[in-house]
Parts: C-alpha cells; sequence; structure tokens
C-alpha cells in the first residue's frame, strides 16, 4: 500500500480489493450495523459512557474479517479517513445491492 490516493474516488476501487471475502464484508456490515444500534440506543438511553463501544465494535468485527479471512492487513492503519468513509460506502452499497452481501 504505497502509493498515496489523492481522492476518495481514486481510493475506494482499491477499498474494495481489499474486501473480496465475503465473510470478511459481511463481518463489516454486521460491525457497521452494531455502530448505528448503539448509537440509537444512547441517544434513547442517553447512556453516553457506551459511545467509546463504538471504535471496539466497528473496528473489532472489521479487524477479524481482515485477519482470520481475508488475510491482509487493515487500510486503516494506511489510510484512516478514507477506511472510515469507505466502510460507510460499503456498508450503503451492501444494502443497496450493488455490492454483493
Amino acid at each position: 500500500m504505497s502509493k498515496k490516493y489523492q481522492s476518495f474516488a481514486e481510493f475506494y476501487p482499491f477499498y474494495l480489493s481489499e474486501h473480496s471475502n465475503t465473510t470478511c464484508r459481511r463481518l463489516h456490515f454486521v460491525g457497521s450495523f452494531c455502530v448505528l444500534a448503539l448509537v440509537v440506543w444512547v441517544l434513547i438511553t442517553q447512556t453516553w459512557i457506551a459511545l467509546l463501544l463504538l471504535p471496539v465494535i466497528g473496528y473489532g468485527f472489521a479487524w477479524v474479517g481482515h485477519f482470520f479471512f481475508e488475510k491482509n492487513r487493515p487500510a486503516t492503519f494506511t489510510y484512516p479517513a478514507y477506511s472510515f468513509v469507505g466502510d460507510w460506502v460499503m456498508f450503503k452499497d451492501m444494502l443497496t445491492g450493488r455490492i454483493k452481501f
């Protein structure tokens, strides 16, 4: 991953190539869904301390997918901002059927 991406549009095809394993993609989806569910729960219950769990849940599922199924190093370590956006764009693309779930 030595290439320097100048835009998210340029980065996203690389991001998708790093998520070719179906189980890895599904784990990303589950993690993102759980993050959204936790945010809703926190807003309803006002249990603000639970927000500390967001990175554990979001990255936990994703990193299990990368280390055990995709067998690659998460792009988050090199491109944290683009990878964060990529997670949500991929989540949306999976919801809309653009990417196979």
